[in-house]
């Protein structure tokens, strides 16, 4: 099946250019039913990425922008009154879909953030008395703008742990943009087909789950993920048990993207960052030294012995 993974990156590449680390992480998350957010400038593709992702693997893709007025009705739906038939009906929200773009989602409040925590943890929603699956596979991919903070709102760390990981896009390189340039003024991108079916990707998905991985390995996830919640000067607050759950799952699935049959331990520190980012909180002092989280990652990374 890794002969598949390498046809939908390719299907994928007639629409994207360059952005591995954003197709690979998308990957990643929907192989291991798992959540994404990505933060990176406007115009590097992220809307685009994921609606070719939908069309290589034909599933149902929708989005949402995320606005100061957005309710939480507009995402998971509402029940509307039926004046002819005296009686009230479920009109469903976008979230509805297998693959759901939360375009710019700390636009909104709290309370339209916190809609969205039942369907990423327990993949269902909860419309008036009833309670509807959604369907599978389902992932949510949303996007953070680093650079504007008028008029945005702080995710929550009870939102930020429902993400697997969190992927920091940045710009393409000069041969990249040169090619996306003549792309468009030559209007030569080719259209994503399908490549693979449902029961193609949970056959993936199965042989993800079965891949070997060594008790020591293991024990090493579990005591990187605790280094995070040791007295440390730049970290205010480690990861939580979620994220060795998560950091386990994207080990595995970033060993069979690599065409490997076992885990090793340079799948798991791969896996680290992105899933260990958004969950670990920098002390105040770091953040006035100017630290980034990844830099007080790594120190912890390095200071662990590798089994």
């Amino acid at each position: 099946m890794i002969n598949k993974i390498q046809t939908i990156k390719n299907e994928i590449a007639k629409a994207i250019i360059g952005q591995e680390e954003m197709v690979n992480g998308l990957l990643i998350g929907l192989l291991c039913e798992g959540h994404i957010l990505v933060e990176g400038v406007p115009g590097l593709a992220k809307t685009s990425t994921v609606k070719a992702l939908a069309s290589a693997l034909k599933l149902e893709f929708k989005r949402i922008q995320f606005t100061p007025d957005l309710l939480p009705s507009d995402i998971i739906g509402a029940e509307i009154y039926d004046p002819q038939n005296n009686l009230f009906k479920i009109k469903k929200g976008a979230i509805f879909s297998q693959l759901l773009l939360a375009d710019e989602i700390n636009r909104s409040p709290a309370k339209v953030q916190s809609a969205l925590l039942e369907a990423m943890q327990e993949k269902q929603v909860t419309i008036g008395d009833h309670s509807f699956k959604l369907p599978r596979p389902f992932m949510v991919m949303a996007t953070q703008n680093p650079l504007e903070q008028e008029g945005v709102y702080r995710l929550p760390e009870a939102q930020l742990d429902r993400f697997m990981m969190k992927l920091l896009i940045t710009h393409n390189s000069e041969a990249d943009e040169l090619e996306i340039m003549r792309r468009i003024a030559t209007k030569s991108a080719k259209a994503v087909e399908a490549i693979i079916d449902l029961d193609e990707l949970n056959k993936i998905t199965n042989e993800i789950e079965k891949l070997h991985i060594d008790s020591e390995v293991e024990k090493y996830i579990v005591t990187l993920v605790r280094a995070t919640r040791q007295e440390h000067k730049d970290i205010r607050y480690g990861a939580s048990p979620r994220a060795l759950i998560d950091l386990y799952r994207a080990s595995k699935a970033h060993a069979y993207l690599e065409g490997k049959d076992f885990v090793s331990p340079v799948d798991v520190v791969s896996m680290a960052y992105p899933v260990l980012r958004h969950r670990v909180g920098l002390s105040y002092e770091a953040r006035a030294k100017g630290i980034e989280v990844d830099e007080a990652l790594r120190m912890i990374i390095e200071n662990i012995e590798i089994p």
